[in-house]
């Protein structure tokens, strides 16, 4: 019987150990709400709805999981951040900067990115349903298993599969085939 009780506490003492391991440092949220900014900082599982975080700097930020729907991040700086599994729903990324950042499973529902730069960003998997995309900068980016904007879903091949295949678009067949 004791061993059973021994057992049972230090399960969830691992449980309570394990669940503070994976949240975002308490700290880290003070100094990003204090500051609007907070570079290289653990976020991730944070809950910011509706924050307001314009020009924010939170590159190589881990916001993995993190909640921003609604949220004002105009002109932020997330670069090489990781967004893995962050929901953005209706949230404003007009002018941020995504470059290198892990998007992976993120959610950007109804989202505006007008002017946002996603160079060489990871973006599989991620939702885009209804975002505002205009004049946005997706060089390089990764989009397998993506669903655009349109609701299109992209292909489960990355673009460099096609080129190793040697394979061509249909178009161009069809013009060597004349």
């Amino acid at each position: 019987m004791k061993l059973k009780i021994i057992a049972t506490v230090a399960f969830l003492a691992c449980l309570g150990l394990s669940e503070q391991a994976f949240g975002a440092n308490q700290q880290d949220v003070e100094q990003l709400k204090a500051n609007g900014g907070c570079p290289r900082c653990d976020l991730s599982g944070a809950d910011l709805t509706g924050a307001n975080l314009p020009g924010a700097n939170l590159r190589d930020a881990n916001l993995k999981g993190a909640n921003l729907s609604q949220a004002v991040l105009t002109n932020a700086d997330l670069t090489g951040a990781n967004l893995e599994a962050a929901v953005m729903t209706a949230a404003n990324l007009t002018g941020a900067s995504f470059t290198g950042a892990n998007l992976k499973s993120a959610t950007l529902e109804n989202t505006n990115l007008t002017f946002a730069g996603f160079m060489s960003a990871n973006l599989e998997a991620a939702n885009l349903k209804g975002a505002l995309i205009q004049l946005t900068n997706f060089r390089a980016a990764n989009f397998r298993l993506t669903t655009m904007s349109n609701g299109v879903v992209t292909s489960d091949k990355s673009y460099g599969w096609a080129l190793q295949q040697g394979t061509q678009p249909q178009a161009r067949q069809d013009e060597k085939k004349k």
